[in-house]
């Protein structure tokens, strides 16, 4: 009976779950190398060039999207190394001319790359696709962000690369 009603089950599955679901987030970035370690011309080794950013398969209904690259193994805490907001979601990729950058960890409102001051740190990228846009002030720190994208999040895509301090 099972084979009967097999393609219905699957294409009720599959209905339920909805359609827009099926082709995740995906976010792609030269910061990281194929070997899952940060490229040395975007620490603050090779003078914090900006990388280059990528995404597709952003949800039909998002209205923006916000990029975070944050270092959780800094001694001090979560240490943010880059905020962008407010880019559009008709973009797929990330320009200098898109977007509002927010205050970094340093207090600084740009891109400042990884700078691990002892042993191996993790260092991951996050885009955020959202309902909406935010009405946050550029000198708005990463704690004002989580706050305001909370329950505005409709899809997530992350990746994270090493970097060992030299």
């Amino acid at each position: 009976m099972f084979k009967k009603y097999r393609k219905m089950i699957l294409l009720g599955l599959f209905l339920a779950t909805g359609y827009s679901n099926i082709f995740a987030l995906s976010l792609q970035t030269d910061l990281i190398n194929s070997n899952g370690q940060i490229n040395v011309q975007y620490s603050c080794k090779g003078g914090d060039q900006i990388p280059s950013v990528q995404w597709q398969d952003v949800p039909a209904n998002s209205q923006s999207l916000a990029l975070v690259l944050e270092d959780p193994d800094a001694p001090s805490g979560l240490w943010i190394h880059w905020l962008v907001w407010n880019i559009p979601a008709t973009v797929t990729q990330l320009t200098s001319d898109v977007g509002v950058v927010g205050k970094n960890s340093w207090g600084n409102l740009r891109y400042q790359g990884p700078c691990p001051p002892t042993g191996q740190h993790r260092y991951y990228l996050h885009l955020y696709a959202l309902d909406n846009h935010l009405t946050l002030a550029p000198s708005s720190t990463d704690a004002q962000l989580q706050e305001a994208i909370r329950d505005h999040v409709l899809a997530e895509a992350k990746t994270m690369g090493v970097m060992e301090s030299q």
